[in-house]
């Protein structure tokens, strides 16, 4: 029995070691914002580069770590106190639950904390079980002798701090930046260089002595010793040093900003790696260590056998430390997740308009309001002379940004040093900052400075990054109450539940992965869109936008036309489930429409001028008329499923009988529609129209029958059903309007352009 014992608990401590590679992986998938999205925002350079000197970064912090993984193994519970059965089920909830809870925020693309997931499930489960063991002891214990809540509340505390802190500066500094170098900073480096350069270098040199390298192999007591008694010699040798030599290589004509970028990144990734390697493999390894201590003593019962040996520090084995670098590596260059949270910082930092993530909250409008307000306040206090000198600084002409990039070197540099500069000094001063709240946060302050947040923007922006922070928050209560119910169930459930909770694990991440991917499938990355926008030709991006338009406005109509059966014949039939989730889906569309608009109008202003002026008044009346068209199924929607869901009286069936072959003859015209314009058809356009002129003609006898019909008032007439039925018959004939104007202005759009012709005679 006590063998078959041993080879369950031997199985568990394997399975929590698979699990902390998928957490490996994960993780830094998160993490990986932390590192990347200064770089791949500025485009500093190459992709592939950029990816190099992250990896190499975190593989030497890695590998060079010295693997103290305390407060995985005392730093939340006090382990003399737990058995070695207790322990078990505390790490075995602490992996499932992280697992589960890092891939979901990967696979929204929001970055988290990896240091409070692991914090708080440590703690939710140590709670759990503690309460289970006061109540058992009958008060011989208490809160204090099992948990340790000081870490915990400064994980708080750094949430905090971490936000606040960084915003502030982030702001302040960049605006200060800007003021310095303007946009237009190629032009003014003639002693700048070198000056920003030294004192960049000497911060990430900085950061790297105080955070980065401080927990390595290579930094032993003695030499952390010196470098805390000479860091003021330290720093000034390298402001002095490296100030010299960045001045040095401006004049030889290399970019100062691209090794301040590059330096700050391999700087992050290695003190990511190098710090934030016990979030990942410190519980697994304190599993590992307690059955190695459990099989070593002998004892016969996992319950009685107390794990008073945790409480001494271990120092994990170089094999372990090295495999963990290579795994953290492959997931940095092949993980789409990891990208997919990089994108999320990198576009609401973005310095120009584009597609926005996210959608307007109360919250962020509001805010935009009261800061709209304070604005006008300090400028109409603001002498006008340094207003206008002020604005100057900031604008944008003649500044250029490399193609593709979000923002310009300055602010990723900003980024970067201030970044790492923040985290060095909270270090020094025991305040526990977040790497990814500070990283996050300072990023979003530089944008915010830099004016990135315009008028038409910034309820988008206010609103991604308060989800992000509310994301945040979530992480922890998550964490907390997630391993505190799976922990209750592994101790009372007993090894049928570990090996259950096991599958589950398994089976969730493996479902996860795959929708996930079929989903992304689905959706696509839009390849044209990312086509245009990497096009250098004028004109071929005319080319490129109206195949865009055509396929995207034909999947909108073939949409429409399908919303509209369903709206029809769920008033018809009664069918409130059939209403609801039509509501549901126009909404979708909605966005999906506004977000096609978003990109079409950005890929508009890469077109050659001629074009844009050519043909920008059919473009806007073609985008017009499909959002009038989406309006009038939103109002007749909101109208039917009003009348079907308070039972009120169904539309006669006479009245049906009359509607359905106009209804049939609508979806036709849109169907014809989707076809005209994805084929590129349109000098069957005109046709079209006349048979929409048809329809409404037929529409309207129909709504003149009905108004006939009302005014008689006779006996059995329902006033609610017959105004409902009239709306649905307007909104419908507003509806075919629309298509025609759809059609004339696309007529135009997709005929031949006098610009382009003209073009190729000169070219």
């Amino acid at each position: 029995n006590a063998k078959y014992m041993d080879i369950v608990f031997l199985c568990i401590v394997i399975f929590v070691f698979l699990l902390a590679i998928f957490d490996l992986s994960v993780g830094v998938s998160n993490d990986a914002v932390n590192f990347l999205n200064s770089a791949i925002g500025a485009k500093a350079a190459r992709f592939r580069t950029i990816i190099i000197v992250a990896a190499v970064g975190v593989f030497m912090g890695a590998a060079m770590s010295n693997g103290m993984m305390d407060i995985a193994r005392h730093g939340i519970f006090r382990p003399e106190h737990f058995s070695f059965y207790e322990l078990t089920c505390i790490f075995m909830a602490v992996m499932v639950t992280d697992i589960i809870l890092l891939d979901v925020f990967n696979t929204l693309g929001m970055p988290t904390s990896t240091t409070v997931s692991m914090v708080f499930e440590l703690l939710g489960a140590t709670f759990a079980l503690s309460l289970v063991k006061i109540s058992a002891d009958a008060g011989a214990l208490t809160f204090t002798d099992l948990l340790n809540t000081e870490k915990a509340l400064s994980v708080i505390l750094g949430i905090f701090l971490s936000v606040a802190i960084a915003f502030f500066f982030g702001t302040v500094v960049q605006y200060v930046s800007r003021l310095l170098f303007t946009f237009n900073y190629q032009s003014r480096l003639r002693w700048k260089a070198g000056l920003f350069g030294g004192v960049a270098i000497t911060s990430i040199i900085y950061f790297l002595l105080i955070k980065g390298l401080r927990n390595l192999t290579l930094m032993t007591p003695e030499v952390n010793e010196w470098i805390h008694a000479h860091t003021l010699l330290i720093v000034g040798g390298c402001l002095v040093f490296f100030t010299v030599l960045m001045q040095l290589l401006h004049w030889c004509h290399v970019n100062v900003f691209k090794v301040i970028v590059l330096s700050g990144t391999f700087a992050l990734a290695m003190a990511f790696a190098g710090n934030d390697l016990v979030n990942f493999i410190g519980v697994p390894l304190a599993g590992y260590s307690s059955f190695m201590d459990y099989t070593a003593s002998g004892a016969t019962s996992p319950h009685d056998f107390m794990m008073t040996s945790l409480n001494e520090p271990a120092r994990t084995p170089i094999v372990f430390l090295i495999g963990a670098g290579v795994i953290m590596v492959a997931s940095l260059t092949l993980s789409k997740k990891a990208y997919r949270v990089v994108k999320t910082s990198v576009d609401l930092a973005r310095q120009d308009s584009g597609e926005e993530m996210f959608g307007s909250s109360r919250m962020a409008r509001t805010l935009v309001r009261i800061f709209l307000g304070i604005s006008a306040r300090v400028v109409s206090i603001t002498p006008g002379c340094v207003r206008r000198w002020v604005n100057r600084r900031f604008r944008p002409e003649g500044a250029t940004l490399p193609e593709g990039a979000a923002f310009d070197l300055v602010r990723a540099s900003v980024n970067l040093v201030l970044s790492g500069l923040l985290i060095a000094v909270g270090t020094s001063l025991k305040l526990p900052l977040s790497t990814t709240y500070v990283t996050f946060m300072v990023a979003m302050g530089t944008s915010l400075a830099d004016r990135a947040w315009g008028r038409e923007s910034a309820v988008f922006r206010i609103t991604g990054v308060l989800s992000v922070i509310g994301g945040w928050f979530i992480t922890a209560g998550v964490a907390f109450i997630g391993a505190g119910i799976i922990v209750s169930l592994l101790f009372f459930g007993g090894k049928a539940v570990l090996l259950i909770a096991a599958a589950i694990a398994i089976a969730v991440l493996l479902y996860n992965n795959l929708h996930n991917c079929d989903k992304d499938q689905k959706q696509g990355d839009d390849p044209l869109f990312h086509t245009i926008l990497a096009c250098n030709d004028r004109y071929q991006v005319w080319q490129l936008l109206r195949q865009h338009m055509a396929a995207t406005q034909g999947n909108c109509l073939s949409n429409f036309m399908q919303s509209y059966g369903r709206i029809t014949d769920g008033f018809i039939d009664e069918d409130i489930r059939t209403l609801r989730r039509t509501e549901r889906t126009l909404n979708d569309q909605k966005d999906r429409l506004k977000a096609n608009r978003r990109k079409e109008t950005l890929c508009l202003r890469r077109t050659h001028p001629d074009l844009a002026l050519e043909n920008s008044t059919w473009f806007h009346l073609s985008a017009n008329s499909q959002l009038n068209i989406l309006y009038s199924l939103r109002r007749m929607s909101e109208i039917c499923r009003e009348h079907v869901d308070n039972n009120f009286t169904p539309l006669p069936a006479e009245a049906a009988l009359r509607f359905r072959p106009l209804r049939n003859r609508v979806e036709e015209l849109f169907e014809a529609g989707s076809d005209i314009i994805r084929e590129g058809r349109l000098e069957r356009a005109g046709e079209l129209r006349a048979a929409c002129d048809d329809v409404k003609d037929r529409l309207g006898i129909e709504s003149k029958d009905l108004l006939l019909h009302i005014q008689r008032d006779e006996p059995g007439n329902n006033m609610t059903v017959d105004y409902v039925y009239l709306n649905l018959l307007q909104e419908t004939s507003e509806m075919v309007s629309q298509l025609r104007h759809l059609l004339r202005a696309d007529r135009h759009l997709f005929s031949p352009s006098k610009a382009l012709a003209e073009s190729g005679e000169n070219r």
